[in-house]
């Protein structure tokens, strides 16, 4: 799967994150990890894209998911 596909916004600390994370790398999904710990810009982005500062927010496609919701993630990536 294309890198450019999935984005997740996410800190290195964030429990959910981390699942996320995992699953991902689990699952053979690539994805670009955006941690918004590390600068300023990052953490507006993360409003920007879901309208709140939590994390983990998943962007695949058009599809913006706040939190570690594997039945959306599967949903959004066509994992049968």
């Amino acid at each position: 799967m294309d890198e450019g596909r999935v984005k997740i916004y996410s800190t290195s600390w964030c429990p959910s994150c981390i699942k996320a994370k995992k699953y991902f790398d689990m699952q053979g999904v690539k994805y670009k990890e955006i941690n918004v710990a590390d600068r300023h810009e990052d953490r507006n982005g993360v409003m920007e894209v879901s309208g709140q500062r939590s994390v983990p927010v998943i962007c695949i496609d058009e599809n913006v998911i706040v939190g570690f919701d594997k039945a959306l993630i599967d949903k959004a990536l066509e994992v049968r």
